[in-house]
């Protein structure tokens, strides 16, 4: 039986969007970002899936380290690197690479003996503020590192950007300087682009891109589509109408009686809710389908359950499928009733939450 509440992960979108991604930058290696679980797709499930992508990302020693033990071969980079000998040590003995953002990880290359070399990835902070080191630091980095007998050579070179969905701030710009000023006669690859960064800053396209939202078919730009940069959704999320009834005008409806009938209503009771992974904070009148067709919800989310408008969907009945986002509906715009963005919907679908691939 397919249970109420599901997710239907479309893996041949998820390799279409690499194939798409690689056409827009056709001169880099792509390292898919597969942390947090792939964004709520399932890490190992997707590393399967992209046999063509070069490398993978993810955020915690932890996180390559069960990639690793699945199975997967490819170069695994891990951005959060390591902060004690025993992540170092980890990290050498599952063949990752840590990125080196901080001096007391340098210090503790040069004072670890290890079983074997790491590649690292030495991270400038040039604008982001978060990891990274400056470019004093950087340069002592570097150095360093490059002199030290636990690292393979050259070092790997990168940064993050900041504001790269948002294409007419300057920020941008700057920090793509800042990293070639500092690495210009310096040896090794280098990665800077994010998904934004890949779609839209030519030159943040270096040796290697880190596309992670975008793999999934999502945008990373405010009021855009995966659609419209030529992406496809990955996940759709599904469930089916449990129960219609038909209240009249005044009726209040739900938790808190927040929506009231103002006309008669015939209404629709969905089975999902925030216990699912539905934002509890979708306003009334985001979009939902129901028989292939727009209707509003209405009224507060609950845990197990959402109420929509079906007045103008008469055709729906019980058992009827329900899609809340993804094919045919953009999890974009449902961030947006929901005032957050795609990444935190897709990474917060829960584990009752059954997973189907086609």
């Amino acid at each position: 039986m397919l249970p109420a509440a599901h997710a239907v992960l479309d893996m041949a979108a998820l390799t279409h969007n690499l194939a798409r991604l690689r056409e827009r930058a056709p001169r880099s290696k792509i390292m898919a970002v597969i942390k947090a679980n792939a964004y709520g797709h399932g890490a190992i499930r997707v590393a399967r899936t992209l046999r063509e992508a070069d490398a993978f990302a993810v955020a915690r020693v932890d996180e390559g380290m069960a990639l690793r033990e699945a199975g997967i071969r490819q170069r695994i980079v891990v951005l959060q690197g390591f902060i004690c000998q025993e992540e170092l040590e980890l990290h050498a003995r599952y063949g990752l690479e840590p990125v080196v953002h901080a001096l007391i990880q340098v210090s503790l290359l040069e004072n670890t003996r290890l079983e074997k070399p790491v590649t690292v990835w030495l991270k400038l902070d040039t604008g982001m503020h978060r990891l990274g080191l400056n470019a004093e630091e950087f340069e002592d980095g570097h150095r360093r590192l490059s002199a030290c007998s636990s690292v393979f050579q050259p070092l790997a070179l990168m940064t993050h950007l900041a504001n790269a969905d948002v294409l007419s701030d300057p920020v941008t710009g700057r920090q793509l300087d800042l990293f070639r000023d500092n690495v210009v006669k310096l040896p090794g690859e280098c990665s800077i682009a994010n998904s934004a960064g890949l779609l839209a800053w030519e030159n943040a396209q270096v040796d290697w891109v880190r596309p992670g939202i975008a793999l999934y078919g999502a945008s990373p730009f405010p009021h855009r589509t995966g659609h419209e940069d030529g992406l496809k959704p990955v996940m759709t999320l599904r469930t089916r109408l449990i129960a219609i009834k038909h209240l009249k005008v005044g009726d209040a409806i739900g938790y808190g009686g927040d929506w009231v009938c103002h006309h008669p209503t015939r209404l629709g009771v969905a089975a999902i809710g925030y216990g699912d992974g539905y934002p509890r904070h979708a306003r009334p009148g985001t979009p939902v389908l129901v028989c292939g067709q727009r209707v509003p919800l209405i009224g507060r989310v609950s845990m197990d359950m959402i109420t929509i408008d079906l007045s103008e969907c008469p055709q729906a009945v019980v058992g009827d499928a329900v899609t809340l986002w993804g094919a045919g509906l953009p999890v974009e715009e449902i961030a947006r009733h929901a005032d957050t963005i795609p990444y935190v919907l897709l990474c917060k679908v829960t584990p009752r939450v059954k997973i189907i691939e086609i």
